[in-house]
């Protein structure tokens, strides 16, 4: 598609984003000072953090969910055949973020992109943030290359939006905090389990992070303002992933970082080590009898491979710098998905 400009553009154009939904997830306002949640909750609190931006939550009308304050709430059955009244919602919005369970129905996400591309909806981020997009084989064996390839191709198909993919790899606290089948640790049994020999390097990033990113995406200007202007702009992140990360590190730098915040040493966990590609296998042949509690073991014994996948930032340089992303503590995030883990607030997995 051939680069547009701002200064080719009809009168009324305003070569920024003002109008935002989100659908799906929880919008629930935040505890202070806490970092939990959902992805939803956190793209949220930081497009209310920049102030620049009219946000729209649509919600099924039976949730009771609590929305925080300045967000417009629209309840709509999006799961429902008539599509009607959501296109209403979404008319006049320059942006949908779709933020649904991992367990919502198939067709679900395809539902909105439809009811997106009736109302004019320019942009659509299609509930994808995590795993590199462009990485087919971590997709394939990770059992994602499905919900990928069918968002992208109504969208493509439908011809009226342009999609935005949220590259971040796992969540950090959520991950840490959610049990032995993820990052391997389980605070309340203080034990560890090592993949492999815990070398391998991967990126992950925490939920304040990708609200963050996601907010200053769009706040980027929409286009060039001619052939001259250089500047950074939304366009440039169409239709690709955005690369964003708040750590590349191994398991033992988690635990290192684990020991320091709780004032333990190794003496004090039980530690065991399994290999991340029987771990994967295992996985795979839960899952061959719908064993879905061993997603996580699959999907996260995957990311760990020795063979680079988790770690896009030593292959493809990160977008951390344009979308001016501050450097984190990784002690204070550590800190956090500890809380999160001790309190239950991750769907527990082993």
């Amino acid at each position: 598609m051939a680069q547009q400009y701002a200064k080719d553009q009809p009168a009324g154009f305003t070569n920024r984003i003002e109008k935002v939904a989100i659908i799906g997830g929880l919008m629930v306002k935040l505890r202070p000072n806490k970092a939990g949640g959902s992805i939803g909750r956190h793209l949220t609190d930081q497009l209310l953090k920049n102030g620049k931006h009219t946000i729209t939550a649509i919600t099924r009308p039976e949730s009771t969910n609590r929305i925080p304050d300045g967000v417009k709430l629209a309840r709509v059955d999006y799961s429902s055949d008539d599509d009607s009244a959501l296109v209403e919602v979404l008319k006049g919005q320059q942006v949908l973020l779709i933020t649904m369970n991992v367990m919502a129905p198939r067709d679900t996400v395809v539902k909105i992109i439809r009811a997106a591309a009736k109302a004019g909806v320019r942009y659509i981020e299609p509930n994808w943030y995590g795993h590199d997009a462009a990485n087919d084989a971590l997709c394939r064996d990770s059992m994602l290359t499905e919900n990928r390839d069918r968002a992208i191709e109504e969208i493509k198909k439908l011809g009226v939006s342009a999609y935005l993919l949220l590259v971040c790899n796992f969540w950090y606290e959520f991950s840490l905090g959610g049990g032995t089948d993820r990052f391997g640790f389980n605070f309340a049994k203080r034990t560890f389990t090592i993949f492999d020999n815990g070398d391998v390097a991967i990126n992950t990033t925490t939920w304040p992070q990708c609200g963050r990113a996601i907010a200053s995406l769009l706040s980027l200007k929409e286009l060039p303002e001619d052939e001259s202007d250089t500047s950074p702009t939304l366009s440039q992140f169409t239709n690709r992933g955005t690369y964003v990360s708040s750590f590349r590190l191994t398991q033992r730098d988690m635990f290192k970082s684990v020991k320091r915040v709780t004032g333990t040493a190794d003496s004090e966990w039980k530690i065991t080590r399994e290999l991340s590609l029987v771990r994967f296998k295992e996985g795979q042949e839960a899952l061959k009898v719908h064993d879905w509690k061993a997603f996580p073991k699959m999907l996260y014994s995957r990311m760990f491979f020795p063979n680079g996948d988790g770690d896009y930032e030593s292959r493809l340089g990160l977008d951390n710098a344009v979308l001016d992303l501050p450097v984190e503590e990784l002690d204070e995030a550590t800190k956090e998905g500890i809380r999160m883990g001790l309190a239950g607030e991750v769907p527990f997995s082993h």
